[in-house]
């Protein structure tokens, strides 16, 4: 890394990838595709299980549940995620905290590209309606640890009223999200990143 590097501040929530066997990968790489392509509730285990090529009964024992399956899947969702970022700002080398916060916005363009719907963790957070389903702390540890950043990074940078700062960008960051995909609006990531760059340059320093 260049010594001109900034880095991310904040730990990950996400825990280590698990140790699956061959089958257990099988299950959660069928699992990931079905439930982000066709969602949560409409994709049974019947469906899981055919397309990993196992039965029933090998799944319930690698993951216990499809309620546990559903956060292994986020879980694993949230690692890619941020391997993601680690390799946008090993190519953008940001140089200042402020780039670091508008690189977490314009890597949003390239996660998404391609995709039609949007972000995984949104739209798990509107099927489990459940508040102490085992997936929902992956979803919020999620948008947590994006706050958090933004937050450490405006610190680092010297703004005055960091929470505030980190709050504005939290809503710009996620609402590009959920634009994206409910709005049909294929550019919300770069308009969201334009806001965010006005609203850095704006925002008052210590």
């Amino acid at each position: 890394m260049p010594a001109q590097q900034m880095r991310l501040l904040v730990d990950r929530p996400v825990p280590e990838a698990p140790r699956l066997t061959p089958a257990g990968e099988r299950i959660l790489a069928a699992a990931s595709s079905l439930f982000y392509e066709q969602g949560i509730r409409t994709v049974g285990v019947d469906a899981i299980a055919a397309a990993a090529d196992v039965t029933k009964k090998t799944l319930y024992d690698r993951f216990g549940s499809k309620d546990q399956l559903i956060a292994a899947y986020l879980e694993d969702r949230d690692r890619a995620w941020h391997r993601f970022l680690d390799e946008q700002l090993a190519e953008r080398a940001p140089a200042t905290p402020e780039a670091v916060i508008l690189a977490l916005f314009e890597a949003l363009t390239d996660w998404l590209a391609g995709s039609r719907n949007g972000c995984g963790f949104i739209n798990a957070s509107v099927e489990l309606a459940a508040p102490d389903h085992p997936a929902m702390p992956v979803i919020v540890g999620q948008k947590q640890w994006t706050r958090s950043e933004f937050k450490a990074q405006a610190q680092a940078a010297g703004f005055t009223n960091p929470s505030e700062l980190a709050d504005r960008l939290l809503l710009l960051h996620e609402g590009a999200l959920i634009t994206y995909r409910v709005a049909a609006m294929p550019h919300a990531p770069q308009v969201a990143t334009r806001a965010a760059t006005a609203l850095l340059t704006t925002w008052p320093k210590t």
